[in-house]
């Protein structure tokens, strides 16, 4: 059986045919020759078919050569007429002249939809995006349909009764067949018309930039949100911000989601936060008059410096985890009112690098997302060591020791294949391989050694498949909410409204019961790639008897376990000098790698009495992460209500500074003093 073609070659292919195929009907339309033109349009249309369905690149190139679907479908419509003028008699040319005449104004129609389609989607592109928030005061309505929106989908669509009429004609000699296409075309495009043309009246349209603004005001006046999370960055960045979301609902205060990326509404978790997106400066200094009076960040980001231009609010930096990488220490941290950190370790850390940030404005808040985190339990309880292998991406610097993944990633997961009693959940780093190449090179290769070893390992799957679906539905109900493929933003506005009450409690429950029928109907010792949003991090570490990973803030999370973990030294440091420049290595087992040191560390798992790391663990879990007492999630309230409180002061002091200049009528640079006359001539 021959190897399957390239990408590249098919699409080679493809763009070949549908070139032949016009020149085929080309030939037709001129000598004339009925089969051949027959053959060639069909050709042409089912090439058209495909290039939506699996090659679109193919379709941007073709529009850059300005071969658009207009032009195509242009072509093979006015191929097909000069066919028919060139069968049979002179009279023809007035027997298809309405016909030709039907043609133009469809096309016509065509453009006139495009163009009105254009003002729809400008009409229903809002200045402040929304989500858990009533906002059917903007006049929110569905999206207009998909083939309205997009010519590439319209004209094949609306244009075929018209092509199939022509080719109808030239296969049977009568016009009527013709006709009867080119009517039903000019009917599809006129009703088209009709239907973005009622969306454009004032009453249908949405509400236009200065309402929805005000609007914006209004609900801000109302709601009066007190601290806020603001978020921007890329998509595959907003695992960021989702960490913190659970930690930011349960604040007292009222919070608020401020992003700045249009697609990052839909890309935040299941929450019932109320989340804005403000995309313009201009729309987010609107916040400056507001209630809110904290922002919380968790990356920093080109946009960053847009909202801290707002003098009213205050800023903190949260960090989206915390490692000994020099990204934790980021000069950038200066330009916040505070830094809050996990614990001593990050305190002293920011101090040893000397980037600008000030020891009185670090705020220890330990990690709320670890409060749920099992404490570590003693020896395996099952017959089976699970060992959860969670190495970082490869970052942006270039440093072999940033991930394992590259030189130990495959000789650790066959050291733990290795042993018949060990289970492997391997979770990679969402960004691997999207730097170097040889990154998601070799994860692709320990996902295969991995689906190999189950394949020997293969087991039945118990009771508990029925159970897990029945949770899987009941969680996706409570969160997602049910969007047509052709929903437009606005029309997420409107579906993704105000949250019933009680719903964040309800998916808490939903989802711990989802991961407990998600572990149990899984066959024992079958090792699991875990890529998904389910199940979590946190999930894993709580089924994991072991961690291997590199340094990252993976490690310190775990440390919120007290459970055993290894680091693999990828880095070509000396293992004293790697476990000196980096802390968290202190209580680790540090593995070469060759992954040598794997049965060792296996067998200490399983035998608690021979850890003589277990101290060091408990010492370094206080440092990275501070005192069990109190909660993180309450040391994390009161840093927050603590800024606010710094907040109000400075609002305060600002506002008597402004009515003192007022009373004393200070002048400013902004008063035009009168100008001293000229001295008059003698």
């Amino acid at each position: 059986m021959p190897a399957p073609l390239s990408r590249l070659t098919a699409r080679a292919l493809v763009t070949a045919l549908l070139v032949a195929a016009f020149c085929g009907q080309a030939v037709a339309a001129l000598r004339p020759h009925i089969p051949l033109l027959l053959a060639s349009t069909v050709v042409s249309l089912a090439v058209e078919g495909v290039l939506y369905r699996w090659h679109r690149g193919v379709l941007s190139v073709f529009a850059k050569s300005h071969a658009d679907i207009t032009v195509r479908h242009v072509l093979r419509d006015l191929l097909l007429v000069v066919a028919l003028l060139r069968i049979g008699e002179q009279h023809r040319e007035t027997l298809y002249t309405p016909l030709v005449a039907g043609l133009l104004a469809f096309y016509a129609l065509h453009c006139a939809i495009q163009a009105l389609s254009v003002l729809v989607r400008r009409t229903r592109t809002l200045p402040v995006l929304t989500r858990n928030i009533d906002a059917r005061a903007l006049r929110l309505s569905p999206a207009p349909p998909v083939l309205l929106r997009r010519p590439g989908h319209r004209l094949p669509v609306f244009g075929l009764p018209a092509t199939a009429g022509l080719l109808a004609t030239a296969a049977t000699d009568d016009p009527r067949c013709a006709a009867l296409g080119v009517a039903l075309s000019l009917g599809l495009a006129l009703l088209g018309l009709y239907d973005l043309s009622v969306r454009l009246l004032p009453s249908r349209r949405p509400a236009g930039e200065r309402e929805t603004l005000e609007w914006l005001d209004a609900w801000l006046a109302e709601y009066r949100p007190t601290v806020g999370l603001y978020f921007s960055g890329g998509a595959s960045s907003a695992y960021q911000a989702n960490m913190w979301l659970e930690p930011l609902a349960r604040l007292d205060g009222r919070p608020v989601i401020v992003l700045r990326e249009r697609f990052m509404v839909q890309k935040i978790g299941p929450t019932d936060v109320p989340v804005l997106c403000l995309p313009t400066v201009s729309t987010l200094m609107r916040l400056e008059d507001s209630s809110l009076q904290v922002l919380i960040h968790p990356s920093n980001s080109g946009k960053t410096s847009q909202v801290l231009r707002i003098p009213t609010l205050k800023h903190t930096f949260v960090n989206h985890g915390e490692s000994d990488k020099l990204s934790s220490c980021n000069p950038y941290a200066k330009a916040y009112d505070e830094v809050w950190v996990a614990g001593p370790a990050a305190r002293e850390r920011y101090a040893l690098a000397e980037v600008g940030v000030e020891d009185k404005d670090v705020v220890e808040i330990g990690r709320p997302q670890l409060d749920a985190v099992r404490p570590y339990e003693g020896a395996p309880k099952g017959a089976r060591t699970t060992v959860l292998y969670a190495p970082t991406w490869e970052g942006w610097d270039g440093n072999p020791g940033n991930t394992s993944v590259i030189e130990a990633g495959e000789n650790l997961v066959r050291a733990l294949l290795a042993d018949p009693g060990v289970r492997v959940l391997y979770k990679p780093h969402p960004l691997t391989g999207s730097v170097d190449p040889r990154a998601g090179a070799a994860d692709l290769r320990i996902r295969e050694l991995i689906r190999a070893a189950n394949r020997e390992r293969a087991g039945e799957r118990p009771p508990g498949n029925e159970e897990l679906g029945l949770r899987t539905q009941e969680l996706d109900r409570l969160t997602t909410t049910t969007l047509r493929a052709g929903a437009d933003q606005v029309e997420r506005m409107l579906l993704q409204s105000a949250p019933e009450p009680g719903r964040a409690e309800a998916v808490a429950a939903a989802t711990a019961a989802w991961e407990e029928a998600y572990w149990a109907s899984l066959p024992e010792g079958e090792h699991q790639v875990v890529t998904g949003v389910r199940p979590a991090l946190y999930s894993c570490f709580d089924r994991a008897d072991l961690l291997i990973s590199d340094v990252s803030s993976v490690i310190s999370d775990f440390m919120a376990s007290g459970k055993p973990y290894a680091v693999a030294n990828t880095s070509g440091l000396a293992e004293d000098v790697f476990r000196k420049t980096f802390p968290t290595v202190r209580a680790a087992t540090v593995l070469t790698p060759d992954a040598a040191g794997v049965p060792d560390l296996l067998d200490t798992v399983r035998h608690p009495e021979r850890d003589e790391l277990a101290q060091a663990r408990a010492e370094l879990k206080r440092h990275l992460l501070g005192p069990d007492e109190p909660a993180a999630q309450v040391r994390f309230d009161d840093a927050v209500r603590a800024l606010c409180t710094a907040a109000r002061e400075h609002r305060a002091r600002m506002a008597e500074r402004l009515a003192v200049e007022v009373a004393t009528e200070i002048p400013d640079q902004r008063r035009s003093a009168t100008p001293p006359q000229p001295a008059r001539p003698a």
